[in-house]
């Protein structure tokens, strides 16, 4: 190693929460860091070398599979993308689970909400008489949908959103800001066949998924790693369009026209 290389390695202070489902606390340990490293790589060497029991959820260490969500210093991050370089060396690093989510151990977090969640959503609609490959688009639209695809469920924004982190009692009937978003995504879709099927996604997005708890304090969009605009680009739009289509008098009128049936 070089004098250069060792001489911008330091030993940094970690709290860990260590614990699982009935209880757990934060735990004292002294860890090598060396230059360009991330939090993730700490508690790797930390397992390595000090815990090797040490619960944490991780897979392609590249900020693209979502898994190493943790809470750093209290703030929802992804532990691969949170560079220690950002922190200065006296600082004392606590790393805790996502605080939303019921504890398995350590760091481990039981997500299955979200799923639960994702499931309630009804899928793309295709349109009636057209086959998939004959799908056309033009590209602004193709665009609006592009930016919410680049989620990668990290769950942060969850995580974040005090209406479900404050709230347990909330989760039953609010699905979150990701999937809203979801809901948003398929709302803007100008293929979606839900209205011909008889489904009302703002409707729906209001009455079975929460969308009024939502108040757009934009916490899920500070903490999403891909910086989807969650709020303003998803969660207003929907909430407009959900207003506009139950309390605009001209909207409302026009519904009953469009459904009434001549003789």
């Amino acid at each position: 190693m070089s004098t250069s290389t060792a001489s911008n390695n330091y030993v940094a202070d970690f709290r860990v929460w260590r614990g699982d489902a009935d209880g757990g606390d934060l735990q004292d340990f002294k860890v090598e860091v060396n230059e360009g490293e991330v939090v993730l790589d700490i508690i790797h060497r930390l397992q390595a070398t000090q815990a090797s029991d040490l619960a944490v959820r991780w897979n392609c260490k590249a900020g693209k599979c979502g898994s190493c969500s943790a809470e750093v210093n209290g703030r929802p991050r992804l532990m691969c993308m949170t560079r220690m370089s950002t922190f200065e060396r006296t600082d004392v690093i606590t790393v805790t689970p996502l605080r939303a989510f019921p504890v398995v151990r350590d760091l481990v977090t039981d997500v299955g909400f979200n799923y639960t969640k994702a499931r309630e959503i009804p899928a793309f609609v295709p349109p009636e008489g057209v086959a998939a490959g004959e799908y056309r688009m033009q590209q602004v639209d193709v665009e609006r949908s592009q930016e919410f695809r680049k989620c990668i469920e990290c769950f942060l924004c969850q995580d974040t959103c005090h209406v479900v982190r404050d709230h347990e009692e909330n989760k039953a009937a609010f699905a979150g800001p990701r999937f809203l978003m979801r809901i948003a995504e398929l709302d803007m879709h100008p293929l979606d066949a839900a209205g011909e099927a008889g489904l009302d996604r703002k409707r729906t997005a209001q009455e079975e998924h929460g969308l009024g708890y939502c108040n757009i304090t934009k916490c899920c969009t500070e903490v999403c790693p891909e910086n989807i605009k969650i709020t303003d680009n998803a969660l207003i739009p929907l909430k407009e369009r959900a207003v506009d289509r139950k309390y605009d008098p001209l909207v409302w009128l026009g519904n009953k026209i469009g459904r009434r049936r001549t003789p």
